[in-house]
């Protein structure tokens, strides 16, 4: 009898991996009723392309079970089955928004760049086998991602579209630098304050019932806050400003548990947005839709009000149950597939389907935020916090936004929306989860020994 044990043949690991398989079946079976369903609704019959649809979104999410069965057998079951929910669901409406008319609506290229999404995820499992090699690479993180942020505003090759500068285009190929920047800086966020956070735990002057930071201390939630308003003025981008800020001020309050870092950063915010209101009128314009959507001055401006409305209008048509897939108007709402596209989803599927939505969301992020706790070092404590909250974050402020209860931002519905560089940089943050989840979740060697070996005995 060989020492050396086969670690899948431990049967909670197998056991696992089988549960994975069943729920990612499970997964795409319900993303193909729903393909199903849109085709039965618009014309009374199902999809000529059902079958080749669902072989391929099925083999694409077969592939990377294996790839993280192979090298992440210890990874938390429940993530992928969730993402691959919601992504498919994301196909359907883009395929049922392109069946409206809408132009630019494009199931076809979705699908194209979710494959590319799930090869993005394979390899960053296959290359990054420790986690904990990012650490090392914190400054050059930080230098990267304020290397995307700028990118939009180098002349030549930065595109302004729908008003705001952040996209950069080379020929007829364009991406959206800050989807990438947003998980080079949250790495850099972690690594950075595992560094400093005996320091900026430092409590200075007490205030009421919150004991003050010290001033000396101030310096990286300002100079944060500046890059934040910078890409607010400069980039026209408030969604991906509100975005990293918010993810700097929520890792802070992880590392250091001080309340005040956070009510610092939201004065910081709240009155940085408030001065640019003043000053910039695309920002100005912002919060005059946000305050009276129904002003027919504000219809046609750049970030105008007809949009919103539009979108407003779509969950009144849905009400609780929806008008059912196929049969509600999104080519009503300008960029039904992309900024609306949960407007779009709201009026087929209703306030339940949407409700059903957000929990896979919220499962996502419980997730993470479980794998968080179970990690073994500040570093990856920090990281999976910092990445669960970012995917939280985003989808709070593209909800709060289409629904108006905050200003409407520009980001995108992660995993839904229409886009290639959301889709790429979603999937590598949950390839990123997945890695820390398999580490903190794998029993310490001896441990996976002794069970290896209580099974060869048993035989």
């Amino acid at each position: 009898m060989s020492n050396a044990v086969d670690v899948a043949a431990v049967p909670m690991t197998a056991k696992r991996r089988g549960a994975q398989l069943v729920m990612l079946a499970f997964a795409v079976a319900i993303v193909m009723v729903a393909y199903a369903n849109v085709g039965l609704g618009i014309n009374g019959q199902v999809p000529a392309g059902m079958l080749a649809y669902g072989l391929g979104l099925g083999g694409l999410m077969l592939a990377a079970y294996f790839v993280l069965a192979r090298f992440a057998p210890w990874a938390d079951p429940l993530i992928l089955p969730l993402v691959t929910l919601v992504n498919g669901i994301g196909l359907v409406m883009i395929y049922r928004i392109e069946l409206s008319g809408q132009p630019g609506a494009s199931a076809g290229n979705q699908l194209f760049w979710t494959a590319v999404g799930v090869v993005m995820f394979s390899a960053t499992l296959i290359v990054l086998r420790d986690h904990r090699a990012l650490q090392r690479m914190t400054y050059t993180a930080g230098f990267v991602g304020l290397a995307l942020l700028i990118l939009p505003l180098v002349p030549f090759l930065g595109r302004e579209i729908n008003g705001a500068r952040i996209w950069v285009g080379i020929g007829g190929f364009s991406i959206q630098p800050g989807e990438f920047a947003k998980l080079a800086l949250v790495v850099f966020f972690a690594g950075y304050l595992v560094a400093k956070r005996d320091v900026l735990a430092l409590a200075g002057r007490r205030l009421l019932f919150i004991d003050l930071p010290r001033a000396r201390d101030l310096g990286p939630v300002l100079i944060t806050w500046g890059v934040s308003v910078g890409v607010l003025v400069f980039e026209k981008d408030l969604g991906t400003s509100l975005l990293l800020f918010g993810a700097f001020i929520a890792m802070l309050y992880i590392a250091t548990q001080r309340t005040s870092w956070v009510l610092i950063g939201i004065l910081l915010f709240v009155g940085g947005a408030l001065a640019a209101g003043q000053v910039f009128d695309h920002v100005q314009n912002r919060f005059q839709v946000f305050l009276d959507p129904s002003d027919p001055a504000l219809y046609d401006k750049i970030g105008g009000s007809f949009q919103l409305l539009q979108g407003l209008f779509a969950f009144g048509s849905g009400g609780i149950l929806g008008t059912g897939l196929g049969q509600g108007h999104p080519r009503e709402i300008p960029l039904s597939f992309s900024d609306f596209i949960f407007a779009a989803t709201g009026e087929e599927l209703g306030l339940t389907g949407l409700m059903a939505l957000l929990m896979v969301y919220a499962l996502i992020v419980e997730r993470g935020l479980r794998t968080s706790i179970a990690a073994r070092d500040p570093f990856s404590k920090l990281l999976a916090g910092g990445l669960s909250f970012i995917l939280a974050w985003q989808v709070f402020i593209i909800v709060g936004g289409v629904t108006n209860l905050i200003p409407l931002t520009g980001l995108v519905t992660p995993f839904m929306s229409q886009g290639g560089s959301a889709v790429l940089a979603n999937w590598i943050l949950i390839a990123l989860l997945v890695r820390m989840s398999d580490a903190a979740r794998r029993p310490p060697p001896q441990a996976i020994q002794d069970e290896g070996l209580t099974q060869v005995f048993q035989r």
